[in-house]
């Protein structure tokens, strides 16, 4: 493993060779260690930038495999099997690596929506250095379950938009998901989605317009190295889950719900749940304060000398 020449934690952009790949990523902010790993798979990075948490942690957005300068066409850090082979065990091997490259004895790790899926297997399987774990718009499994459950919410959004004139393009976008093949599409399909993500997308558009135009996306085929679907199912594992764990969701995410989210928090023991009564699948842009708020106090309960891991 090697690494730039810079202070591993110093604000501004990094690069570190992890099993010959070379995976950036990004620290902004001040306060106790946490890493962010973004979802998609295959969403760039910059759309999870957190400034009202920034001002509390220390943040390091890891551009993930396969993304961004990390990844996509034509970048460094695109596996071979490229775009199969970006399963959570590899994702995990990079987050283990990065973690003892920023060379402190413990961080948070914070995963959203994919990232979340990321970051329960890594909380499971290497607890060692994880010192607490924010599982923010994730889920227990994936597969047909989660599929039906998605498709449910996203019809009742359909039927609360029907008159919007937009919601044709949205619903679409739904539609060409199987379609995918190249970057360019993935990005043009995540851009067409993301009305259906936010809880009031059009009532705030002068808001969100610009998230959403900004978005890009590596496609990442979801398939494994022998081309089989990575399919998560953790609910047999979360009850031996001893990091302690705050479940975040939004009330109207329609991809990774409060179903889920509820399942999570029984599932996991000692967990704290915290439902964002205003927001979708983006809480840290729909309710910036309420989110940080909540990600700040129980990183402060975890590092106060009375908490005690469950």
């Amino acid at each position: 493993m090697t690494t730039s020449a810079t202070e591993p934690l110093a604000a501004g952009t990094h690069t570190v060779e992890i099993d010959g790949v070379v995976q950036r990523y990004h620290v902004h902010g001040t306060g106790p260690v946490c890493v962010a790993h973004s979802g998609g798979p295959g969403i760039v990075w910059e759309y999870l930038r957190m400034p009202a948490l920034e001002r509390h942690l220390t943040i390091v957005y890891p551009e993930p495999i396969g993304t961004g300068g990390t990844g996509g066409t034509g970048g460094t850090g695109i596996l071979p099997s490229h775009p199969h082979g970006y399963t959570r065990a590899r994702y995990s091997r990079f987050l283990g690596a990065l973690v003892e490259h920023l060379g402190v004895p413990e961080v948070f790790l914070l995963g959203h929506s994919h990232g979340g899926f990321v970051a329960q297997y890594h909380a499971l399987h290497h607890p060692e250095r994880i010192a607490g774990v924010i599982l923010y718009e994730s889920a227990p499994l994936t597969g047909p379950e989660h599929g039906a459950e998605a498709m449910r919410l996203v019809q009742s959004f359909a039927a609360l938009h029907a008159d919007h004139p937009e919601l044709p393009e949205v619903l679409a976008a739904f539609q060409a998901i199987p379609t995918i093949s190249d970057d360019a599409q993935m990005t043009v399909v995540a851009r067409g989605l993301l009305p259906a993500y936010f809880a009031d997308y059009w009532g705030r558009e002068e808001v969100f317009a610009p998230m959403r135009a900004s978005v890009r996306a590596a496609h990442i085929s979801g398939l494994d190295e022998n081309l089989s679907p990575h399919v998560i199912d953790d609910r047999a594992d979360l009850g031996s889950l001893t990091v302690p764990t705050l479940v975040v969701v939004g009330r109207r995410d329609v991809i990774c719900g409060v179903r889920w989210a509820e399942e999570l928090h029984l599932l996991i023991p000692g967990s704290e749940l915290l439902i964002l009564e205003n927001s979708g699948h983006f809480g840290h842009l729909e309710e910036p304060e309420a989110f940080s708020q909540a990600v700040t106090r129980f990183v402060t309960s975890v590092n106060s000398p009375d908490s005690q891991v469950i």
